[in-house]
């Protein structure tokens, strides 16, 4: 067994296999008691109350609403675009028909998508761009998100197809049971722990207007293969079956955190109030009395007779003024202590910087964004804590949102297969074997296969990120795709954008030339211009 020496004790203390974070005998460590167990057993035991308690805080801290704000528009942003890419490949077709599949596929499912009346939202509350905003939220505060898929039957219905956001609160064992090997905290799994259903309460646990003690039990998929749930969530460890939301590890510190702020600043508050004090030789007693709190009688008097020469002496010495700022003369026997006004330490500081900044790296954000602080920024260090921003969103963005939009979009391809009115079959197959190839291993893979357009990434410096987007262009080491979608765009759409641009220019004989490779020094700039004329200057 190892021993190390505790220079603050001055004792040996002995570690466990040569290993000082396992040891059991150091003052530091000795109470020091990690739970044991499986991952369900100790997360589904604790996530009511950290579910709650995260969004207690979303509701009442300021920079936890700003890390949520923070995750659904650098995840979603304000529009979720898709953009299909049928392995065309696999489905044994041809590029022609995987371009056309391609713009019609987009172009209804966005219609349907992002409709102003809210056909994919069961509740007709949102677009899917809300719905994913929601789910981005729910994992932040959570650790997962729920969605499924519902199969409305209405007149008015574009589709049948609808998602329904389901709060992860009402995902629970049914009538409030503990766990077994085959179901988790709601979550009902085989001996291999593939889901394989789900059991919602029919209203939030206790809802007093609903059906909290009701369960409906939701198939994970089914039969014929189309999926019913998608729970989304990032397990910190296999066989965990519940999501654990990221403010756990912070939030203690962002819950002091939030009550150092609000005691600092009634302190400043009092600070600011409280501007002087008047020292005076009369006894205490005097004082309380004329406070109400002593018996009053001769003291009453006392109090009163001072008060009245006081008022005398201060009424000829007040207008004592030099260059206009006025000059007190105190009653003698009395002395004017002013206190100082100001904000104490804390709000502004270094300190409260600090307490940012490691709330910040819990959370998968830079100080920059959560403290809403610049000051200090230059070009190479907001760039280097963007890309690492980035990096974290980017996979939170395949994880979250890009999960759930292919869920709806799958149910939505499988409807408007069967109903076979604008998607084109596969080349040389009729429309039958076309659904047949849908419902084929890996077909739903291959017919849904796609990329989603959210959020743009961001830019520091605008002429410095699109000089080396340019380059990187030239250099083929990326795509006008890969760079319109960094901004948050379909480069299609700019394409054809830019093709009308250029028509209507050459209609109205105007020149355009943009190029930013050839604006060097001493190069002049050219912009939109009407032709000179010949007996023009």
């Amino acid at each position: 067994m190892a021993v190390t020496i505790d220079i603050n004790a001055g004792e040996p203390v002995r570690t466990l296999g040569g290993i000082e974070g396992a040891d059991r005998q150091s003052r530091r460590l000795a109470s020091w008691f990690a739970p044991t167990g499986s991952p369900d057993q100790i997360i589904n035991r604790a996530k009511p109350v950290a579910d709650d308690r995260g969004r207690d805080l979303a509701r009442n801290d300021p920079t936890t609403a700003n890390v949520v704000a923070i995750h659904r528009n650098s995840t979603v942003g304000s529009r979720y675009d898709l953009n299909a890419a049928p392995d065309w490949e696999a489905l044994g077709a041809t590029e022609e028909w995987a371009e056309e599949y391609r713009r019609i596929a987009e172009s209804r499912f966005g219609l349907f998508a992002e409709s102003p009346r809210y056909w994919i939202d069961s509740r007709r509350r949102g677009t899917l761009t809300d719905l994913l905003r929601l789910a981005v939220g729910s994992v932040v505060l959570t650790g997962e998100a729920i969605a499924v898929g519902d199969w409305i039957r209405e007149a008015d219905r574009p589709y049948r197809t609808a998602i329904q956001m389901v709060e992860p609160a009402r995902l629970s064992n049914p009538n409030g049971e503990s766990d077994t090997p085959n179901m988790r905290r709601g979550v009902e799994i085989d001996d291999r722990g593939k889901p394989i259903a789900f059991h919602f309460r029919k209203s939030y646990p206790g809802d007093m207007f609903g059906e909290s003690w009701v369960w409906q039990r939701k198939a994970a998929q089914l039969p014929w293969g189309r999926p019913q749930v998608c729970h989304v969530y990032e397990p910190l460890e296999p066989g965990q079956n519940r999501g654990l939301s990221d403010l756990v590890a912070c939030m203690e510190s962002m819950r002091l955190t939030k009550q150092f702020r609000g005691i600092t600043l009634e302190n400043a508050i009092v600070n600011a109030s409280y501007a002087a004090a008047v020292e005076s030789e009369l006894p205490a007693e005097v004082i309380l009395a004329a406070m109400g709190g002593g018996s009053g009688g001769v003291w009453t008097d006392t109090i009163g007779q001072y008060l009245s020469q006081l008022q005398d002496y201060l009424g000829d010495a007040n207008g004592i003024r030099m260059d206009g700022v006025k000059i007190p003369h105190l009653f003698p026997g009395t002395k004017l202590n002013l206190k100082p006004v100001g904000t104490p330490g804390g709000v502004g500081t270094d300190f409260e910087s600090a307490l940012l900044r490691h709330l910040a790296a819990g959370l998968g954000v830079s100080y920059e964004e959560l403290s809403r602080d610049y000051k200090n920024v230059s070009y190479s260090s907001g760039r280097l804590a963007a890309q690492s921003a980035e990096r974290f969103m980017t996979a939170r963005k395949k994880l979250t949102a890009d999960r759930i939009a292919w869920f709806a979009y799958t149910l939505w391809t499988e409807e408007e297969l069967l109903r076979g009115d604008f998607l084109p079959p596969l080349p040389g197959k009729s429309r039958r074997q076309t659904i047949q190839a849908f419902y084929a291993p890996l077909g739903r893979e291959a017919f849904c296969r796609a990329t989603w357009i959210g959020a743009s990434a961001g830019q520091t410096d605008e002429m410095k990120e699109t000089q080396a987007a340019i380059m990187r262009i030239g250099n083929n080491l990326s795509t006008i795709e890969q760079e319109c979608a960094r901004l948050g765009l379909d480069y299609r759409e700019v394409m054809r954008q830019r093709a009308r641009e250029n028509r209507l220019a050459e209609e109205l004989n105007l020149t355009m030339t943009f190029d930013a490779t050839r604006q060097g020094k001493g190069e002049q700039q050219r912009t939109l211009r009407p032709p000179v004329e010949d007996n023009e200057e």
